[in-house]
């Protein structure tokens, strides 16, 4: 009778490492407008080596027919339709929330202009799975259409005196004002519950630099997989030197030094004249005229209440 027990209790144990080591990954992608992008990315997250990965798409507000596109081309997947265009971090954590639901053990957010070797959720986890400390994983992203050229080694650096951010292009080690790319993070699902999600007062950009700075504070390390290598299209959905991206990125810088600087007032102030600054000497008049505009959103929208919580 002992004896029975005792091989009971051993099963037991050797099932619940089993499950430890074989944990359920949901990957959650945002799509808005761009169907032939995120079915590319969805063909290779079909090819992934690994049996326990389940795929979200948060089609976030599209006005064009992405959505039926996406699930002809892979009903497979599970798509959650969102009513409007909630910005990037809304997006990721209406996905976030539901994979929670669902009991993830991990949640890996993707871009949808990326492609994935059939090995990247492995890695990824490999490293998630070896230091328990790790609040993220990051991988290495390569440009899309120059795939030997290395996009951000994971992610970078920021400045929070500046609101300045850099990419690491080649190997460091993540210490100090440092984040993972957003592009792709691979999230425990204890420190979704710890630490939380996305800060929501981000529409596109900083949302990564935040949550990473969230972590470090919560006392959580960012790693990364350096074996892997992600196609990016970099900037698919954001246009470089575009206005309408000048004004989300300043109203997202300004957000950002609030919550992190150590003299927000100082720090904002400086980020302003520098970007105002760059438009003049490029002779940007309407970038110009879109950082004033991002000031204002920021003004108008500061009294307001945005979440960083599941």
């Amino acid at each position: 009778m002992c004896r029975s027990l005792k091989d009971a209790v051993t099963e037991l144990s050797m099932l619940g490492s089993a499950a430890e080591m074989n944990p359920r990954v949901i990957c959650v992608v945002v799509n808005w407008n761009g169907w032939q992008d995120t079915i590319e990315c969805l063909f290779s997250l079909r090819q992934q080596d690994y049996d326990r990965l389940e795929v979200l798409v948060v089609d976030n507000g599209s006005t064009n027919d992405s959505s039926q596109r996406i699930l002809d081309a892979h009903p497979w997947v599970t798509l959650i339709q969102l009513k409007n265009n909630v910005g990037f971090p809304s997006g990721c954590n209406a996905g976030t929330r539901l994979a929670i639901q669902r009991g993830a053990d991990y949640v890996w957010l993707l871009n949808n202009d990326t492609i994935v070797p059939a090995d990247t959720v492995r890695k990824l986890l490999r490293v998630a799975l070896s230091n328990p400390q790790a609040g993220a994983v990051g991988a290495v992203l390569y440009y899309m259409y120059s795939p030997t050229k290395v996009q951000a080694w994971g992610g970078g650096r920021i400045n929070v005196w500046t609101g300045f951010v850099t990419h690491f292009e080649q190997a460091t080690s993540f210490e100090g004002n440092t984040y993972l790319t957003g592009a792709c993070m691979l999230l425990p699902r204890k420190v979704c519950q710890e630490v939380g999600i996305f800060y929501e007062g981000f529409f596109m950009y900083c949302d990564d630099s935040d949550f990473c700075l969230r972590l470090r504070s919560a006392g959580y390390e960012l790693s990364i997989a350096k074996d892997t290598a992600i196609l990016h299209k970099e900037g698919a959905s954001s246009p470089k030197r575009s206005p309408l991206i000048d004004r989300f990125a300043t109203t997202s810088g300004m957000r950002l030094l609030k919550r992190h600087a150590p003299l927000p007032f100082i720090s904002i102030t400086l980020f302003l004249l520098l970007r105002m600054a760059n438009r003049v000497r490029r002779i940007e008049w309407k970038n110009l005229y879109a950082v004033w505009q991002g000031i204002v959103v920021y003004l108008k929208e500061r009294h307001l209440k945005f979440t960083d919580q599941i």
